[in-house]
Order: structure tokens, then sequence, then C-alpha cells
């Protein structure tokens, strides 16, 4: 109830618009965020989410969870990562589903804020092998709007699964432009070669 209104507050207060599709949260699934160019972009996520009603996991670095922050960051949703072990990341996700758990697990595969040559592929591996359908999440600067797009189900085949991410996000714009990454994956040039 707070953070709905909370939500209200933010988007009539902002110069931001939600703009979304239908969306199931009654279903586990992986939430792309993207382009992922500003931590203002962690306000955004929290906006949507606390406006549509969908409980949110996100992945942090472990460091984040050290100290006074730990607490407040694991009621915001936040899973830590510790990045000399990250493939426990994917069992973790999967026991959490396993238990009966039914949240959004929101990724940014640019996995900086800044530019890049590749997205990171854990997004597209987590979905994959924890079979969850993947949303695409969305910030675009020049319509100053943000929220969700499309939902879809990962074949196996990235080439043509990143074709249709690379559509979608072909008009997007994050925050800070330069610092976007266009979403490749290592794998589909592996693939090609």
């Amino acid at each position: 109830m707070i953070r709905r209104a909370l939500a209200r507050a933010y988007w009539a207060t902002s110069r931001w618009s939600l703009r979304s599709e239908p969306y199931d949260t009654g279903r586990p699934t992986l939430l792309v965020g993207a382009p992922h160019t500003s931590n203002w972009d962690f306000v955004l996520m929290l906006a949507i989410a606390w406006s549509t009603g969908i409980h949110v996991r996100w992945l942090g670095k472990h460091t984040l969870f050290a100290g006074p922050a730990g607490p407040l960051m694991r009621a915001l949703g936040g899973i830590p990562v510790d990045r000399r072990d990250p493939s426990r990341v994917v069992a973790d996700v999967v026991a959490r589903l396993q238990a009966g758990e039914v949240f959004s697990l929101v990724v940014t595969p640019e996995g900086t804020r800044g530019a890049g040559s590749y997205w990171k592929s854990g997004f597209y591996r987590i979905a994959r092998e924890a079979h969850l359908p993947v949303t695409l999440g969305y910030v675009d600067r020049t319509t100053m709007t943000t929220g969700l797009g499309p939902t879809i189900e990962l074949s196996g085949d990235v080439r043509a699964d990143m074709d249709v991410v690379r559509a979608f996000y072909a008009d997007k714009s994050g925050l800070r432009p330069a610092l976007r990454t266009e979403p490749r994956l290592r794998e589909e040039d592996a693939a090609a070669a």
C-alpha cells in the first residue's frame, strides 16, 4: 500500500511517463532492464514495480549488502552476488522458484553503466536454465518513457532470440545515450565463427 502510494507520487511529479504492456504478476519471469546507463535506472525500476504490483528481485554485487545498507538492499529485493563465484546465482534463483517464491528477477545485461561491446549473457543463461520467460523492461530518454515491453520465450537459438531483443531496443535510449551498449552477446559471434 505504501509502496504503491510512493510510486503514484513519483509518477505524478516526475518528467517520466510509465507505459507498459500487460504483465502477469503471478508468474515468475526474468525482467531485462536496459539500456542501463545511470544509477537512476534503479529508481525507475522500483517505481515501475511498485506501480504494477510486481514483486521484484535484483542481483547486486555482494559488497552492496555489507554494513548498514544490507538490510535495506534486501528489503528492496536485492540478492547478493559474489562475483568471485557467480555460478551460484542460477542455483540460488532456481532454489527460490522451486520453494514457491514468485518474483520477477531484474537483470541489467549491460552489466555496467558504461558503454561496452557486448551484453553479459547471464540473463540468457538464467532464463534458459530456470525456464523463465523474459520481459523486456526499458528506459527511453528520447520519449521520457519507461516501462515493460513484450514478454518473450527464449528458443535457445541465441542469434534469433537476440534479434527480437535488438529490434525492441533499437529505438530506446538510456539516460546517458553515449553509454548505451548494443544488445549483442559474445555467443552470437562465437556461433557465427
